[in-house]
């Protein structure tokens, strides 16, 4: 670690605010109001169910919530282009029937909340960002909506580019990486979003950079990434990292069940060790199902770094 750039301490530039990134690592709560999400599908499908979940996050001591409702896990058609045989089975219309009752309804019950909204649509983000939200996660990186840039610059929201190698419904037909060519490809992708913000004058303050683990990465290349992550700094922004359940740990688990990848609800102490390497290596915002363990392990992970 003494070898890569540390964290610094920055201001992220949000729509209506800034909040401080570095001193302490943010922990960003999944909110799904999805029927078919890998971790939680259907349990927050109704609107009063993710409002009630959003607010319990916030108790637990979330700092931000990420609202999303489309899943993106492997094998979906997220991404895929409209009136393509892989368009998306939900469109813009559809995700802001399913979002904007919660993000209007969190921010009724708990006004000032953070919240940033999971979407690679334009639409959807504009629609979000004029109903309160102050960040868009776009897990593209601005590939899949050429207006999605433009949208985040008129507003002047925070914004989380994701490194994606390819879409949903390749990644498991994809070829391994070797760690040098993947770091690469992770920071090519993420330069090439770098360089579209710029066009569409978004801020460089508004900015933060997720390397995508388990979007088209590999089992064996989700750690080699996490293990070189904060090489990635040098690109100049805070790094976001969300491991919280994915299947590379599942994998890893399965000597523990005999041979089987560990099911979603036995990875939670897997997640939880896969965040802790991820603020040592960098991150200053960690995106998590479980809000509760993850607050204490980021204050035993901070307490290192602030030793060293």
């Amino acid at each position: 670690m003494k070898n890569t750039p540390p964290r610094s301490l920055t201001r992220w530039q949000l729509r209506s605010r800034s909040v401080e990134l570095g001193r302490r690592t943010l922990v960003m709560g999944i909110v799904n109001v999805t029927p078919d999400s890998f971790s939680d599908g259907g349990q927050f499908f109704d609107p009063q169910a993710a409002i009630a979940h959003a607010l319990a996050l916030l108790d637990e001591g979330a700092d931000l919530l990420d609202l999303g409702a489309e899943s993106t896990r492997p094998g979906s058609r997220a991404g895929g282009a409209a009136g393509s045989p892989l368009a998306p089975l939900v469109s813009a219309e559809a995700e802001q029937v399913r979002l904007l009752p919660v993000l209007e309804g969190i921010l009724r019950a708990r006004p000032g909340t953070i919240v940033s909204i999971d979407t690679y649509k334009a639409a959807t983000a504009r629609a979000a960002l004029a109903a309160g939200a102050e960040i868009v996660n776009d897990v593209s990186g601005f590939l899949w909506d050429p207006e999605m840039a433009e949208v985040c610059a008129e507003s002047g929201c925070g914004v989380v580019l994701m490194h994606t190698r390819g879409r949903p419904e390749e990644w498991r037909a994809q070829p391994p990486l070797a760690p040098d060519a993947l770091l690469a490809a992770v920071r090519q992708g993420l330069t090439a979003g770098l360089t579209t913000a710029a066009e569409a004058s978004i801020a460089p303050e508004s900015i933060v950079l997720d390397p995508g683990y388990g979007f088209g990465k590999g089992i064996e290349g989700n750690y080699a990434l996490l293990a070189r992550q904060a090489e990635l700094l040098s690109l100049g922004c805070p790094l976001l990292a969300g491991l919280s359940r994915k299947s590379f740990l599942g994998r890893t688990l399965a000597p523990l069940f005999g041979g089987n990848d560990a099911p979603v609800e036995k990875r939670e102490s897997a997640s939880v060790a896969a965040l802790v390497a991820a603020i040592l290596h960098g991150a200053s915002i960690v995106r998590v199902h479980a809000v509760r363990p993850a607050v204490e392990a980021a204050l035993i992970a901070d307490a290192v770094l602030a030793a060293q």
